[in-house]
């Protein structure tokens, strides 16, 4: 039962730590931050302490959610968002109700929001820490869960165990069989697959000498690398390799290691995942990755829910990689989007004045026509492969 609240904490989770960024770096610039939703919508509950600037509330659509902060965008935003705050005006109508403080700023109350305090009068390179906040927060949220998952749970590695030896080539003529378990090369310890296969390629066209256990007895094998020209796979430049012609077992086995490894581990999977997404994206533009591949709320959900029934660190890594999906589309270039708003805010910098509501409004709106033409993309295909699943 629990398992199909999963989706829920995923989602708010992401959501959540996204606008967290947001709204701490606007406190810590001295940004009015009037309200904080988790949501978009009508508000469901909200909640403001005694004395807090801030209103804190949970929307009836949980699949997104924004920090209102002072600025001359808010009604347009509010328009987006859903949650669109009563004018001044409005509230005193309705000073007795149970959200009015008379002490208060607007929209909590009567008074003035002090020109200091907008989302305009901060510098630009104020106004681009605010925005880049969230995508941060979301990065720093799959470093977190990324190394928690290789320090509780260690890393999965293959074991360095020979499975096959291709006829003809290096390790047949060297004597390897398979069943032998190497153990070093050229007297560097080899701990699993991963290892030897490095020590192996840094080696081209030379003789090494690799240590290996067959049937409990250790014995060392001399043999002569072969060369081969090949693409390096993170920079796609031609690199000389070395190779042997044998493979591994098809297994995997759970290395533990210390919390630094745990860590750099951490961050070159969540580079790994930004990287992975942005080939997707740029695939999308160049037209090689088909649209079909876009995936949207229900499969999220769906997804959660396996992962939750399977046990937690699928469901974290899910969580890891969805808050890095998060943070890479944030970062497109559309209006509505932090880096669309990025693009602005710099280009107004530049430009030393903004531009004018109507120039703002109409960025607005053709950023919320790229979104929905977005979501109508993913939500055909999760409703599409949700009809398929259930016929097949």
């Amino acid at each position: 039962m629990l398992a199909w609240l999963a989706p829920l904490l995923v989602l708010g989770l992401v959501v959540f730590v996204h606008e967290l960024g947001h709204f701490l770096a606007a406190k810590m610039v001295g940004v009015y931050a009037p309200r904080f939703s988790l949501g978009w919508g009508k508000p469901l509950w909200r909640w403001r302490p005694a004395g807090s600037e801030t209103e804190y509330v949970i929307s009836w659509l949980p699949i997104g959610g924004y920090v209102r902060m002072a600025s001359r965008d808010d009604e347009t935003m509010a328009k987006i968002e859903g949650g669109a705050e009563e004018s001044a005006e409005a509230d005193a109508a309705a000073a007795a109700g149970e959200h009015w403080d008379p002490e208060a700023m607007i929209p909590h109350g009567p008074k003035p929001i002090p020109s200091d305090r907008w989302f305009e009068s901060k510098s630009t390179l104020q106004r681009v820490f605010i925005l880049l906040a969230g995508v941060t927060m979301n990065a720093l949220l799959t470093i977190v869960v990324a190394t928690g998952i290789y320090a509780s749970y260690g890393r999965q590695t293959i074991p360095a165990v020979v499975d096959s030896v291709l006829a003809g080539r290096a390790a047949e003529r060297a004597g390897f069989l398979p069943g032998d378990s190497v153990t070093s090369v050229d007297g560097a310890t080899i701990r699993h697959w991963g290892d030897f296969l490095r020590e192996v390629t840094a080696r081209p066209a030379q003789t090494v000498a690799i240590g290996v256990v067959r049937s409990g007895a250790p014995m060392t094998l001399t043999v002569e690398t072969e060369a081969s020209d090949e693409a390096d796979p993170t920079t796609g430049a031609p690199v000389t390799v070395g190779r042997i012609g044998m493979g591994a077992v098809n297994r995997t086995i759970r290395e533990e290691i210390g919390l630094g490894e745990s860590v750099a581990l951490g961050w070159r999977t969540t580079w790994s995942m930004a990287g992975a997404v942005t080939g997707v994206l740029g695939g999308l533009v160049r037209g090689t990755v088909g649209v079909e591949t876009l995936g949207g709320p229900i499969a999220i959900a769906r997804t959660s829910v396996a992962a939750a029934k399977t046990g937690l660190e699928p469901l974290m890594t899910l969580i890891a990689f969805l808050s890095i999906n998060l943070a890479v589309l944030n970062l497109l270039p559309v209006p509505i989007l932090d880096g669309g708003q990025i693009i602005v805010t710099v280009a107004e910098g530049v430009r030393g004045r903004p531009f004018t509501i109507r120039t703002r409004e109409n960025l607005m709106k053709a950023g919320v026509a790229v979104i929905l033409v977005l979501f109508s993309v993913v939500m055909f295909n999760d409703l599409k492969s949700l009809v398929t699943s259930w016929i097949s």
